[in-house]
């Protein structure tokens, strides 16, 4: 299976609303595996740059809503999109079981720590805008920012 045309969309609560539905539908509570889901799904509805949009604005409007605003981190929302994005371009992954499968390193929360200091996420920047990594560049980067990323 290969991804969906991307539909260019604004951001908007129904969007998110309905991916996390779709994400919770077999889960008790939200987890990383649940993040990784929604993830998925923003990606092969809207394409990494759109997804980036829907699932940081609305992780930002569920900490707002839930009065912990602070919870918000720009540059890890937008990484995990970004990985998720890389492995979901790949053909035959029509469901989020079979792609978790063929990608666990997905699930693994601290897969992050491969690319940044932990000082460097902790950093005020970080959590109010994107910043490369600082450890080493994503899989399909040279280091360069990748065009078609929109800018936190």
């Amino acid at each position: 299976m290969t991804l969906r045309e991307p539909r260019p969309q604004v951001a908007d609560a129904p969007t998110f609303e309905a991916l996390m539905a779709e994400a919770m539908a077999t889960a008790g509570r939200f987890g990383h595996r649940e993040h990784v889901h929604l993830t998925w799904l923003a990606v092969r509805e809207y394409g990494v740059p759109a997804a980036v949009g829907v699932v940081s604005d609305g992780i930002r409007r569920t900490a707002r809503n839930a009065g912990a605003p602070e919870k918000y981190h720009a540059t890890i929302s937008r990484a995990w999109v970004e990985l998720v994005g890389h492995h979901a371009t790949e053909p035959d992954e029509g469901d989020f079981t079979a792609f978790a499968d063929r990608h666990p390193e997905l699930l693994d929360k601290q897969l992050l720590t491969r690319f940044y200091r932990p000082a460097t996420l902790a950093g005020a920047q970080a959590r109010t805008s994107w910043v490369e990594p600082d450890l080493a560049p994503f899989p399909w980067r040279d280091g360069a920012d990748r065009r078609d990323s929109p800018e936190e």
